[in-house]
């Protein structure tokens, strides 16, 4: 592997292309606007007064005990549930790169996430499973579950959550192939609108060698075991 020569706050270190490649890959303007990432932090005193206009539209009184604080609440609740918008993707990966000799497959199940639908702002939920084919080098494990949340915490539909996570991977591992299957119930069709309670939903995205009958059969018998949402 060829060795680059790279300096931080002064101090040349000595670091392979790869990892190299891959950071100066998380910094670019074109890759964060890509992925929609850093956004300007919450405005939280225009979400309060919009709060108050709210509640007051609803009929009720911000200034009753109960809901005195609400606005305040809600808007520092935003800064938690739409976080996705402002992770640091190289602060997320933190160099946990490693080249590997295995070209087998690499499953997470059961990722469990929630996010909010951008059509109503109400919640849906429910369990990703990611999987990919290395092609000389795999990301730590805890990586896999913060790339999902990095793409769940923000305003959503399901199938582009989906699609996210396997480009976001893709991108960053250049593997053989990656494949994302996300089941999900909303708060929206359970709630509101048809009140369907026991409806879920499932999207899938499969780039690489899982575009293959034999390898998208064989990830979707191992998701097929996982438990239900």
């Amino acid at each position: 592997m060829d060795k680059f020569f790279s300096k931080v706050q002064g101090v040349e270190f000595e670091t392979d292309d790869t990892l190299t490649e891959m950071n100066m890959k998380l910094v670019s303007e074109d890759f964060r606007r890509a992925f929609e990432l850093d956004f300007s932090p919450v405005e939280h005193n225009v979400i309060e007064s919009a709060m108050v206009g709210v509640l007051q539209a609803v009929g009720e009184d911000p200034t009753r005990e109960g809901l005195q604080k609400t606005p305040h609440r809600v808007a520092k609740m935003y800064d938690e549930l739409l976080s996705g918008y402002r992770t640091d993707p190289a602060k997320l990966i933190n160099e946990a790169l490693f080249e590997v000799d295995y070209n087998d497959m690499v499953i997470v199940k059961n990722i469990e996430f929630y996010s909010l639908c951008e059509h109503h702002m109400l919640p849906f939920y429910g369990h990703v499973h990611v999987a990919y084919i290395p092609n000389g080098k795999v990301v730590g494990l805890s990586k896999i579950p913060r790339i999902v949340d990095m793409f769940a915490k923000r305003l959503q539909v399901q199938e582009r959550m989906t699609r996210q996570i396997a480009d976001f991977i893709n991108e960053v591992l250049q593997p053989q192939g990656v494949a994302v299957v996300v089941e999900g119930v909303h708060m929206c069709s359970m709630m509101r609108g048809v009140k369907k309670a026991d409806s879920s939903m499932t999207t899938s995205a499969m780039l690489g060698a899982f575009k293959e009958n034999t390898t998208r059969t064989e990830f979707l018998s191992h998701v097929g075991r996982a438990s239900n949402i």
